[in-house]
């Protein structure tokens, strides 16, 4: 007897109507677009951080494991064979080479430093531009994310403001539902905007990081090759430790 009674009150008890997905199917296509939306954004914002920082960790790697046998090599062209064919350092050492000989073919007078110096900015410019893909759709989704939960939000108090002109009155069981919605579609841009926010800072800092490391290397590579293979860093790694 005690049981059924227990039953019955359960039964008897309000039930919630005011949950996540009570809520989206009261807002309609309208929310579960919003939502579809900024679900889009934050599958691609953790991709593009996941496999920008696995690749900023490979450049890393390459440096700290090849770069000290590269510099020990007696040549240029003989330490590019013990770099990665897919390293950034090998395309920059790479390019000197070809630069270098290219210079020998040409007619003009053009100073071999120019020549080797634009060369290998171009192999910068390159590696960089390669590095910073992905990063504009993170700073996209910062940037926007926010404003397409307001969306959901503002279409949440619209609906809540009808219900309480069609009720005459602000009754709690009228406008809860879709003043929920709205507090939903906000907390859920900020919850895709604040994570690429991060994503997109960090993963610029690493890039700077390895910005400057090319840019030693490449200046250590002119010298040598000005040199004669004379003048080579004092320091096998030209790139930061940190990760």
């Amino acid at each position: 007897m005690l049981f059924e009674m227990l039953a019955d009150a359960a039964n008897a008890a309000p039930q919630n109507k005011f949950g996540f997905r009570e809520a989206l199917e009261a807002g309609g296509a309208i929310s579960y677009s919003v939502v579809t939306v900024l679900a889009i954004m934050s599958f691609g914002s953790f991709f593009i951080l996941f496999t920008k920082w696995w690749d900023q960790s490979k450049i890393l790697n390459q440096a700290q494991n090849s770069l000290g046998a590269f510099w020990k090599a007696p040549s240029l062209r003989e330490g590019a064979a013990k770099l990665d064919k897919d390293s950034p350092w090998r395309l920059i050492v790479d390019e000197a080479l070809l630069a270098e000989s290219q210079h020998g073919q040409m007619s003009n007078a053009l100073d071999a430093h120019d020549w080797l110096n634009g060369s290998l900015s171009r192999a910068e410019t390159l590696i960089n531009a390669r590095l910073a893909q992905g990063l504009p759709f993170l700073a996209t989704v910062g940037a926007t994310a926010p404003f397409v939960g307001l969306f959901g939000t503002v279409v949440g108090i619209y609906r809540a403001l009808i219900a309480i002109g069609i009720a005459g009155s602000a009754s709690i069981d009228k406008v809860a539902g879709p003043v929920g919605e709205a507090l939903i579609m906000t907390a859920l841009g900020l919850l895709v905007a604040v994570p690429a926010v991060l994503a997109y800072n960090y993963l610029q800092a690493r890039n700077k990081l390895l910005a400057e490391g090319l840019a030693a290397y490449a200046n250590d590579i002119l010298a040598n090759i000005a040199s004669k293979g004379a003048i080579k860093p004092a320091r096998w790694t030209v790139v930061p430790t940190k990760k």
